[in-house]
């Protein structure tokens, strides 16, 4: 992936979480855990996370997690609750900041590799990332390959600014105007394909 191909990159929550978003920013799992808010991890995968270091880095949860495209297999598992849950683009310019990094694929897998953010994307492959699918019916390890491929992501330590956030994606019109009434002034946009509808 080149620097160019991203417009954006994803962050998914919970839409309650918004009117704090805007207030404190995105948060870090280890600094979310100071304020009130609902989550949309799935706990397996934050056992997973907890502890874990990127090399020369942070703990994961010291990191706020993006995704280069929230239509992924961590999405596939909330699409019920898309009624609650919003998708924030967030600027490519994270990208930019002091000890950003990027992972080829779910950071909590074992065979991740971590670089600088920049450095990285090459790294990403972006047919894989923004795939319709990652079903391989007839190759079941290439079908995890690129399950977890899916979930490639870049880790900004601490927090990402709120003026880095450009808007938000809901599911339908229901979830827009809840949105709208939490943040009013947040550029709000239908797009029911990043929640599986």
């Amino acid at each position: 992936m080149k620097r160019e191909d991203l417009d954006e990159l994803h962050y998914i929550c919970p839409i309650v979480n918004v009117a704090s978003i805007m207030q404190n920013g995105i948060l870090s799992h280890n600094r979310a855990m100071r304020v009130n808010h609902e989550s949309v991890a799935k706990q397996e995968i934050q056992d997973r996370r907890k502890g874990k270091r990127v090399p020369g880095g942070l703990l994961l949860h010291d990191y706020v997690n993006l995704y280069f495209c929230s239509r992924n297999p961590m999405m596939y598992l909330r699409h019920d609750q898309h009624l609650g849950l919003c998708v924030l683009m967030v600027s490519p310019s994270v990208l930019d900041l002091p000890g950003a990094v990027a992972t080829d694929q779910n950071a909590a897998s074992d065979y991740v590799r971590f670089k600088p953010a920049l450095a990285g994307l090459v790294d990403i492959d972006k047919e894989r990332v923004f795939a319709d699918s990652w079903k391989h019916p007839d190759d079941q390890k290439e079908e995890w390959r690129h399950k977890s491929a899916m979930c490639a992501e870049v880790l900004v330590p601490g927090r990402v600014d709120q003026q880095l956030i450009n808007g938000g994606y809901v599911s339908c019109e229901e979830s827009r105007a809840k949105l709208q009434r939490i943040a009013p002034t947040l550029p709000t946009r239908l797009n029911p394909r990043l929640f599986f509808r």
